[in-house]
C-alpha cells in the first residue's frame, strides 16, 4: 500500500532535478554526508541499551 505513495520513474527524476537546481551541484555531497551521519547516529542510539538511571 505504501508503494503507491513513493515517487517512481519520471517523478523521481523531476524531484532530483529540482533538488539539483535549488541546492546546486556543490551542496549535494554535503547534504548527503549530513544525512548519512544522522542515520548513523540514529542507528547507534537505537542499538544502545536503555539507561536505568532516571536522571539522564
Amino acid at each position: 500500500m505504501l508503494a503507491y505513495f513513493l515517487p517512481q520513474g519520471q517523478e523521481l527524476l523531476v524531484i532530483l532535478l529540482i533538488v539539483l537546481i535549488i541546492f546546486g551541484g556543490s551542496k549535494i555531497p554535503q547534504l548527503a554526508r549530513g544525512l548519512g551521519e544522522g542515520i548513523r547516529e540514529f542507528k547507534k542510539a537505537s542499538k544502545e541499551p536503555p539507561s536505568d538511571n532516571p536522571e539522564s
